[in-house]
């Protein structure tokens, strides 16, 4: 049985995206993030980095159970499991795990600092300016690969559109616009509305309530 310890947030939304596209079974386990649910000794002992999503996969057999942080790595272990989602083919592979770590490294980074600003009850015009800008910047980067390829590592559907869309789907509440980018706003509106995406959003939101 797979479980996702996870709240409302970006990071956590990926995995669920991920289960849903697979088909595969799995309980979702709210963190109460506004209760500091994720510093408890409990989850810690899951994470030490106190942070969401965990992933446990509790083989049916007597094999250990497997506990994985990091949305990225979680993505990556599923899509090994189930061999969907991530190509064969050793280059469209490697341009997969390329985004992946584009995402780790420039989105994920430059949105989560916007964010944090954004949430500041007198945010300062000049540090939002500067960490829009490196919004805009990474939005660019993305926008410049989708001219010519359908999906993020290229025409095939993978976990690098999953893992960035878990940030992007946060774009107007860090005050970001896609206006600018039209390559990433089609893409990001074709991924919103996989039935997949719209089923793990809502049970994802849910944990919130």
């Amino acid at each position: 049985m797979l479980e996702v310890h996870a709240y409302a947030t970006p990071n956590s939304l990926k995995v669920p995206i991920a289960l849903e596209e697979m088909g595969l079974d799995y309980r979702l386990v709210p963190v109460n993030l506004r209760q500091a649910a994720q510093k408890t000794d409990a989850f810690k002992a899951m994470n030490p980095n106190a942070k969401v999503p965990v992933l446990i996969d509790r083989p049916v057999s007597g094999s250990a159970n497997v506990v994985l942080s990091e949305s990225a790595a979680i993505l990556v272990y599923l899509a090994e499991k189930t061999g969907q989602l991530v190509p064969k083919d050793a280059s469209l592979r490697g341009k997969v795990f390329e985004q992946l770590f584009f995402h780790a490294s420039g989105v994920s980074p430059a949105f989560l600092q916007a964010f944090l600003i954004a949430i500041q009850s007198s945010p300062q015009a000049e540090a939002q300016a500067r960490a829009l800008s490196e919004v805009d910047r990474v939005l660019g980067v993305l926008d410049h690969g989708l001219k010519s390829h359908r999906y993020v590592a290229g025409d095939t559907y993978s976990i690098a559109d999953i893992a960035h869309f878990g940030w992007i789907w946060r774009h107007q509440a860090v005050g970001a616009s896609l206006d600018k980018f039209p390559f990433v706003s089609h893409w990001y509106a074709e991924i919103l509305a996989r039935p997949a995406v719209v089923t793990a959003i809502e049970k994802t939101m849910a944990l919130a309530q």
